[in-house]
C-alpha cells in the first residue's frame, strides 16, 4: 500500500482511560484514494497531523464511515509515552492534511502490554548481578496470589 494524504477536518479527540480516539472528516463529494483507505480499517496505520511537526503515531485505523457529504475516519491511539497526541490539540477544531502510511505492526502487537522484567546485568567472566530490591525465586513462597 501506498502513503495517502488527504485534507480533512480535525473533528475531535476524545481520551478514556486506554486510549486516545482521533476523528476526521472529509468534506467532499469525493473520496481521495478511496481504494487504498478502504482496505486500511482494522490495521495499524502511521497517522501523522503535517502541520503539527509531530512525528508520526502508531493508530489503529477503526473505521470509515460515508455518507453524502462527508466521510468519517476513525482512529485509536493506545501507546503515546512521549505525549505526542498532546501536542495535537491545538490543531482540533481546524481544517488539516493528514497522512496515512501503512505499518508493519499487527493490532495484537499494538494492543499486547508491555511486560516488566527482570534488571540485571552480566560481568565479563559472565556472571550475572541482579539488584537486591527484586524479587527472587527463593521469595516465591512468600508471594500471595
Amino acid at each position: 500500500m501506498t502513503t495517502v494524504k488527504l485534507n480533512v477536518l480535525f473533528k475531535k479527540m476524545q481520551k478514556d482511560d486506554k486510549k486516545e480516539v482521533l476523528m476526521f472528516h472529509v468534506v467532499s463529494d469525493e473520496l481521495p484514494h478511496a481504494d487504498e483507505l478502504l482496505k486500511m480499517p482494522g490495521t495499524i496505520t502511521l497517522l501523522t497531523v503535517e502541520e503539527s511537526q509531530v512525528e508520526a503515531l502508531g493508530a489503529e485505523f477503526v473505521s470509515i464511515q460515508r455518507d453524502n457529504k462527508k466521510t468519517v475516519l476513525k482512529f485509536n491511539v493506545k501507546r503515546d509515552p512521549e505525549g505526542k497526541v498532546n501536542q495535537l490539540y491545538p490543531f482540533a477544531g481546524g481544517n488539516v492534511s493528514l497522512i496515512l502510511q501503512p505499518s508493519q505492526m499487527s493490532i495484537e502487537e499494538f494492543y499486547e502490554e508491555p511486560r516488566e522484567g527482570v534488571k540485571y546485568t552480566v560481568d565479563n567472566g559472565g556472571q550475572v548481578d541482579v539488584p537486591e530490591d527484586q524479587l527472587s525465586i527463593d521469595d516465591e513462597e512468600t508471594v500471595t496470589h
